[in-house]
């Protein structure tokens, strides 16, 4: 906890979409919010004045966290400025323009993992390292951000993606059998179609409403339905889960 007593989270992917509403909900909890990003700083800052503006306490860290180099750095920063960190969501994700497998490029299928895998992968790392009963830590939760992909396997659109959010659901179970004994919950969500502009990067911004008539619930979901559900894994109130995935998807 910080001087002011509120807990910390490090949010990642956090200028937009799931990642954006999830740390302003965060901070409606109480929490104080670090807003990963890594490009797009005119965002990012529109998400710590939405923070700001309703009372909460945010900051802004930039780093591509598919990068080592960049992890262990943005978590001391956070540290600094607002104390022990235990929350991590892992938000941090790319997919690209639909396409079938055979024609996806090692370059695409690497840079995809590279995001999706390898970031949730060295931030998992570096929070554990300071989180864990085993090192000294206070304990704490991760939140990964997976897809429902990850269990349609998104044939003739993303394939790479799909199989990079299978590789999610496995690191996220395996990782909290790992350090269930050492004060850590370890869990993941995996929404459906939701209305954010992650579809537009895959060459579809109207993939929802194309699809929509497919979800039981017969409409998209919105980020801060996913939101929800992310801020009740990291809370308390969900103290006796770990190991465990929320679909926010409508019935699919």
């Amino acid at each position: 906890m910080n001087a002011a007593g509120r807990k910390v989270a490090i949010v990642t992917g956090a200028s937009r979409g799931i990642g954006a509403a999830t740390a302003k909900l965060l901070a409606a909890h109480g929490y104080a919010v670090a807003i990963n990003y890594h490009s797009n700083t005119q965002a990012a800052q529109a998400v710590l004045h939405d923070i700001e503006q309703a009372g909460g306490i945010g900051l802004l860290v930039q780093a591509d966290v598919s990068q080592p180099a960049a992890v262990k750095p943005m978590f001391d920063a956070v540290e600094q400025a607002l104390g022990t960190v235990s929350v991590l969501v892992n938000n941090a994700g790319i997919l690209h323009t639909q396409s079938r497998l055979v024609d996806i490029s090692v370059e695409r299928f690497e840079a995809v993992f590279r995001t999706n895998v390898l970031s949730c992968f060295l931030c998992c790392q570096e929070a554990i390292m300071r989180m864990s009963t085993r090192y000294g830590g206070a304990g704490g939760v991760i939140v990964n951000v997976s897809s429902g992909a990850s269990k349609s396997g998104s044939p003739n659109e993303y394939v790479d993606y799909a199989a990079s959010k299978g590789a999610v659901d496995t690191l996220t179970r395996g990782l909290a059998l790992e350090v269930a004994a050492e004060g850590i919950r370890v869990n993941a969500v995996r929404p459906g179609l939701i209305y954010t502009d992650i579809h537009a990067a895959g060459g579809e911004p109207g993939r929802v409403d194309r699809l929509k008539s497919k979800i039981p619930m017969q409409r998209g979901g919105q980020a801060h339905e996913v939101a929800e559900a992310i801020v009740w894994l990291a809370t308390d109130k969900s103290s006796f889960v770990t190991g465990s995935f929320i679909d926010p998807a409508g019935g699919l």
